[in-house]
């Protein structure tokens, strides 16, 4: 990155004032208190405008985006009726830009599906505030850096607090902003309000949950990304593993469907459900886990119109709950394809009212976090669609996260004009090699 520079560092502001107010989080929020990474990627502008007149164009969208988006240019604060817990403050500080331009260009980067070490240099100057251990109630819950290769092509890069948003909300945030830069109107007003997925009181678990763990934080300093009383504060960091990508064609994943519904014991399923259930089986096994081991899959499930009441539209927060899959791997090495493909579909069918109320009941109580315990989890990028988003600079060419770990299996689209599925996560070279035997094995 010794050819990267920075051309300015900007605090975007709502451009005009909105009200002072602070909002609930609800517990699927603070399980959540981590900043997340992605990337999007763009050819050079068609219509030739400048870096300079992109730039102006991303900081008056945003600026403009902020004022229905109040909250995302707030801080988070503990709460004034809980002092265990955040909420945010509505107070207008803004959200950080920065922009560079690199030496790099698009053609040099290689493969764009994955996540690399190569993409750093996009978030490079997004970090300032951890650099300083800034406390928390004053980091910005967005930072955007948008840089010029030397090719003319762009990379407009997001790191944003996960509690305030899951990625639906994020999609349309992100839809919004592609509007305003290209001087449309706002597509969907955000709707902040998480009351409905408050706690009950007294709270009433009905239901185990393995899909969560009881973790102890360090509890020193409320207010730093290094712990919290009773909420887990996370910043992901670059793990050392290579990060694999594994293509599935439509031609594969039809193949799966049609040996899963072979026998007659399901009716039917997804694309993701035969993907997620084949994972899962060639990840425990190359992996080498004891038979007797309960293996998990998480998968984050929208909640917002399975809760009653449903949530609004334009609902802005986190209403995606980790549903699970749970079996000892002896049963993934021995049953059936349909087998485990229906576990997957049971561990979406469980998340009724009742089972969602029960599980941010068990939060409340319990402030735990999803699984840990020989788990991972397994999350649908390629059903966000903001792929499909256009600028005023151009169409998103393609976009990734910046880091994956090795508890993380992400499934982004296959080629433009082809589908599929790209499978990407951090396994050791040789368990990877078993792996990617497993998966594509008829």
């Amino acid at each position: 990155m010794d050819n990267l520079k920075l051309v300015k560092r900007k605090l975007i502001q709502p451009e005009k004032p909105t009200k002072s107010r602070r909002i609930f989080l609800s517990n699927i929020d603070l399980s959540l208190v981590t900043y997340q990474e992605s990337v999007s990627f763009f050819d050079p502008p068609k219509n030739k405008i400048s870096f300079s007149e992109t730039c102006n164009s991303l900081y008056t969208a945003l600026a403009q985006l902020l004022v229905p988006y109040n909250f995302f240019a707030g801080r988070l604060v503990p709460a004034l009726e809980d002092q265990n817990r955040f909420e945010i403050d509505c107070n207008g500080a803004g959200v950080v830009v920065a922009t560079a331009k690199t030496s790099s260009t698009l053609g040099q980067l290689g493969e764009l599906v994955a996540p690399k070490s190569e993409f750093m240099q996009f978030v490079a100057f997004l970090h300032e505030e951890e650099k300083e251990e800034m406390q928390l109630q004053h980091m910005p819950l967005l930072h955007l850096q948008l840089t010029e290769m030397r090719c003319g092509s762009l990379a407009l890069a997001s790191r944003y607090n996960h509690c305030i948003l899951d990625g639906i909300a994020v999609r349309e945030f992100s839809k919004n902003l592609a509007a305003l830069t290209r001087g449309d109107e706002i597509v969907i007003l955000p709707n902040p309000d998480r009351t409905i997925f408050k706690a009950r009181y007294p709270p009433r678990i009905s239901h185990p949950h393995h899909e969560f763990s009881m973790t102890t934080c360090e509890t020193d300093n409320l207010f730093t990304v290094c712990g919290t009383s009773g909420i887990n504060v996370r910043a992901w960091s670059q793990d050392n593993n290579k990060t694999f990508s594994i293509y599935m064609s439509p031609r594969k994943i039809a193949s799966l469907k049609k040996a899963a519904l072979r026998d007659g014991k399901l009716e039917k399923c997804s694309s993701f459900q035969v993907v997620a259930a084949k994972i899962w089986k060639a990840r425990s096994i190359a992996m080498k886990m004891e038979e007797e081991t309960n293996s998990t899959m998480l998968f984050p499930v929208d909640v917002r119109r399975i809760v009653i009441p449903p949530a609004p539209s334009g609902f802005a927060g986190n209403a995606l709950v980790p549903g699970f899959a749970r079996a000892k791997v002896k049963e993934l090495k021995d049953r059936e394809e349909c087998y485990l493909v229906r576990k997957v579909q049971e561990g979406i069918e469980r998340l009724d009212d009742e089972y969602v109320r029960s599980g941010i009941d068990w939060l409340e109580i319990h402030r735990g976090l999803p699984c840990r315990e020989n788990s991972f989890s397994v999350v649908a990028w390629f059903r966000l669609g903001i792929e499909e988003d256009v600028f005023s600079w151009g169409k998103v060419k393609c976009i990734t996260p910046i880091l994956t770990n090795p508890s993380l299996v992400i499934l982004l689209p296959g080629p433009p004009g082809e589908g599929g599925l790209h499978v990407c996560l951090q396994l050791p070279e040789d368990q990877m090699n078993e792996f990617c035997r497993l998966l594509m094995e008829e």
